[in-house]
């Protein structure tokens, strides 16, 4: 036993005391490589992270939410264009995104966890999992959604006659954000019963 602390005290003292023989260029060049490496895994682990494979790799978001998706006109249009689950849920500004990506932590913990690996689990949670989405895109001024809809180019005139009207009234004059008129928009709606202003 005194032979390993006495061989971990020895690699300590050698870590822990100035360099002697290697020269201040080295150290920053070392530095500098360290620095790039570390820096493109963690942006390589990011980007991984960030695609709709990684999204549905866990059943609880493959068998519920995406299947929801799969109906939706975000998911099958007559452009072509498809929003994919990181362009809805996380922001595209890094800082904004690096954010994000430590909110949906807890995400990771109720994968782990178990919190909502059945179907019915899954119900049971989900007004509580949509208001957290709802307060989050409300809060950001619905940012994900501004991300690819602009309402500077939205032509009104080929919109219906009260969408026209409720983007005219709200969007634009910045009284409501995206969000507060178009919750299910992807997804189906939980059980909204008892929810405040739900009509």
């Amino acid at each position: 036993m005194s032979k390993l602390f006495n061989l971990i005290k020895g690699y300590w003292g050698t870590l822990s005391r100035p360099a002697v023989h290697l020269s201040l260029g080295f150290l920053s060049i070392g530095g500098f490589v360290a620095g790039v490496i570390f820096w493109g895994g963690f942006n390589t682990a990011l980007e991984f992270t960030n695609t709709e494979k990684f999204c549905i790799s866990c059943h609880e978001m493959r068998d519920n939410v995406y299947q929801e998706l799969r109906t939706t006109v975000h998911f099958t249009n007559q452009s072509g264009v498809r929003a994919t689950c990181p362009d809805c849920h996380v922001p595209h500004d890094w800082t904004d995104k690096i954010a994000r990506k430590m909110q949906a932590s807890k995400e990771v913990w109720g994968t782990i966890f178990g919190t909502i690996n059945t179907r019915d689990k899954f119900l049971e949670k989900r007004l509580e999992l949509a208001k957290h989405e709802w307060s989050r895109l409300k809060s950001n001024d619905s940012l994900e959604c501004r991300n690819c809809h602009s309402s500077e180019s939205m032509d009104f005139s080929l919109q219906s006659p009260r969408a026209a009207e409720a983007h005219k009234t709200f969007l634009v004059t910045g009284q409501k954000t995206c969000i507060d008129c178009h919750k299910g928009i992807a997804h189906e709606l939980p059980n909204m019963a008892g929810v405040e202003g739900w009509n």
